[in-house]
């Protein structure tokens, strides 16, 4: 069986680290120099508390005077205060820098999910990396301790020069005693660094257990799927799907603990073999030589201290290794290709009273992974100011045509033409300025109703949202509401929000969409949580808010394709019947049977056969 190829980073340690220099550079300089401010006073504190002791045993040795012995502790302490004090200082400055750059990554990281194309947050792949770049940024490793990683490492060589100018001149042997004890088991005892690439190369496996996690607690909280779960007894189910990847995850933790275990016992047995050895030679030798107290100490304490500056050299190396893998993730999230054109591109010239064009052209498209097309060689022309409705049975490609025509989605094959122009050299940002929608899947915001209809907070027009809440039929509604307009909507983030019904809340999309004031109107299933009678009201306001705009109307109940000034019937993925109303019931085709059958519980005579049309639509 062939071995599965493991993944590799894209970005080495060295690219990493530019990068974040770079960044931290144009964000916020003191992220660059006050790590290494602190550096040189930990070095300086280090070198100081190694000659301490030393010294002052040296002046007992010397059999000094009272006063020069108080003089020296006095200014070895003073400059402990100092020197601590002053480190202490730029940690703080620090960790308010380093704050400000993770805040930033993870903005990024959200800025840059909330404006990519529309087929990458269909992709998977693209999901996944999405999903690694967000834990990334939750870890250090999004914020400038990278740098300051390779920062300690200067210091840390800086002290392991000293600290070998220092043994050398006792005895070379001491320093090659701890050199191959030091190093030579860095590359033989399995470490930390080996454990972290293998960490990674797994990481893809690890995510599908997590993702279970989180949509099972994600799901539980839920106030649509809250209902279901009690009615139908689901919550057992989902425990034991939380169950199941949670002992998978869990597997793999003990399996990566157990690999850090060993590459921690390795690390101690080295240690307690380097500075025994070390210790012994030490001792031979100032048996040998005579050594005073007072180098014998600091030649001790030297050791000790010589050791630390490579296991931190070591040991820093590997923790800029694992931090560098998941900034990796992160620049690979944002290095994501674009499929649309979201930059540059042709600018759409305004059309007068809203003349835009919409035409298909040979479109052909393929859902990734799908064995065939659900158009083929479609063809379609919508003419500027054009009521067009869209009908026909589930899986008919309604919603797939409209995904087409407002750029969503590129054709497989053909194309999509705004004024006969392939809307691909376009700026797809600025296409979607055409048009506005309400979408049978609503996106509703925990914020204020104003907001939810203007988008915004900033620059909002009250008069204006108070005109579209009132041409959606919600402006009495919002009236009743304890402040208005500026009540929150939603009870996820404002314990105070309020919950709207499916009604009320499709008729905030409608007001939403009706803000924008865009020249081509989408409506997917505008009326699905409504009543007979509320739906009928719609109907009558749709054909005054669609009035010199272009408009697209998804709907399963034909009764409100009258208002349209064509209707096409989309069966099997083809427009296989196109004309008014009247016509198509003329033909007694497909759109002619549909409609019969729905029409039929809107009749009087089969009212109390079939029961009530509330009853129905409940």
């Amino acid at each position: 069986m062939k071995k599965e190829k493991k993944e590799k980073p894209k970005y080495s340690m060295v690219q990493n680290l530019v990068f974040i220099m770079k960044r931290a550079w144009k964000l916020e300089k003191e992220i660059i120099y006050i790590p290494a401010l602190k550096e040189m006073f930990d070095l300086s504190l280090r070198m100081l508390e190694l000659f301490i002791v030393p010294v002052i045993l040296q002046t007992v040795e010397r059999r000094a005077e009272l006063g020069e012995l108080l003089l020296t502790i006095g200014v070895f302490t003073l400059a402990l205060v100092v020197l601590t004090g002053l480190s202490n200082f730029f940690n703080v400055l620090h960790d308010r820098a380093e704050g400000h750059f993770r805040c930033d990554m993870n903005y990024c990281i959200n800025e840059a999910a909330c404006t990519t194309s529309y087929p990458n947050t269909l992709d998977k792949n693209y999901r996944e990396k999405l999903q690694q770049a967000e834990r990334a940024a939750g870890w250090t490793v999004a914020s400038t301790q990278m740098y300051d990683d390779a920062v300690t490492l200067l210091g840390s060589a800086a002290g392991f020069v000293l600290y070998l100018l220092l043994m050398t001149r006792v005895s070379p042997w001491l320093v090659i005693i701890v050199l191959i004890c030091s190093v030579g088991g860095y590359y033989l005892v399995p470490n930390t660094r080996r454990v972290n690439v293998w960490s990674y190369g797994v990481e893809k496996d690890t995510a599908e257990y997590t993702n279970a996690m989180f949509y099972v607690s994600n799901t539980i909280m839920e106030n649509d799927t809250g209902k279901d779960i009690r009615l139908f007894g689901l919550g057992r189910w989902l425990l034991d799907i939380y169950d199941s990847a949670m002992k998978l995850y869990w597997n793999f933790i003990v399996k990566r603990e157990k690999k850090y275990l060993v590459a921690d016992f390795g690390s101690i047995f080295l240690t307690v073999l380097r500075n025994g050895l070390a210790y012994a030679y030490l001792i031979y030798i100032t048996l040998r030589d005579g050594l005073p107290a007072s180098e014998f100490l600091l030649m001790f304490t030297a050791i000790s201290g010589l050791g630390s500056w490579i296991n931190t050299i070591l040991y820093t190396a590997g923790d800029m290794h694992k931090k560098s893998l998941g900034m990796c993730h992160i620049r690979e999230f944002f290095d994501w290709p674009e499929p649309f054109r979201m930059e540059g591109g042709k600018r759409i010239e305004v059309q007068e009273n809203s003349a835009y064009e919409l035409r298909l052209e040979n479109v052909t498209y393929t859902y990734p992974g799908a064995e065939k097309p659900i158009f083929d060689r479609l063809n379609l022309t919508i003419r500027p100011g054009e009521k067009l409705a869209i009908v026909g049975l589930n899986g008919a490609g309604k919603t797939t045509l409209v995904k087409l025509l407002c750029g969503f989605l590129d054709p497989t094959e053909g194309r999509v033409l705004l004024n006969g122009q392939d809307i691909r050299e376009f700026n797809r940002r600025e296409y979607y300025r055409l048009f506005t929608a309400v979408f049978q899947e609503f996106s509703d915001l925990s914020a204020t109703i104003a907001a939810n209809v203007a988008q915004t907070e900033e620059h909002m027009d009250r008069m204006k949202v108070e005109q579209c809440l009132s041409q959606a039929g919600l402006w009495k509604t919002v009236q009743e509401l304890p402040n208005g307009m500026d009540t929150y909507f939603g009870k996820q983030i404002h314990d105070d929000g309020i919950e709207l019904s499916g009604g009320q809340t499709q008729r905030l999309m409608l007001a939403r969409a009706l803000y924008k004031d865009a020249p081509i109107l989408l409506l997917d299933e505008p009326t699905a949580a409504l009543d007979p009678l509320a739906e009928h009201e719609m109907y009558m306001k749709y054909n005054d808010i669609s009035n010199g705009r272009t408009s697209l109307f998804i709907s399963h109940r034909l009764a409100s394709t009258r208002f349209c000034d064509r209707i096409i019937f989309l069966e099997n993925g083809q427009i296989t019947e196109e004309g008014s109303h009247e016509e198509l019931l003329k033909k007694e085709g497909g759109y002619a049977k549909l409609f019969e059958i729905q029409s039929r519980y809107y009749k009087e005579g089969n009212l109390e056969e079939e029961g009530s049309d509330e009853a129905w639509q409940e």
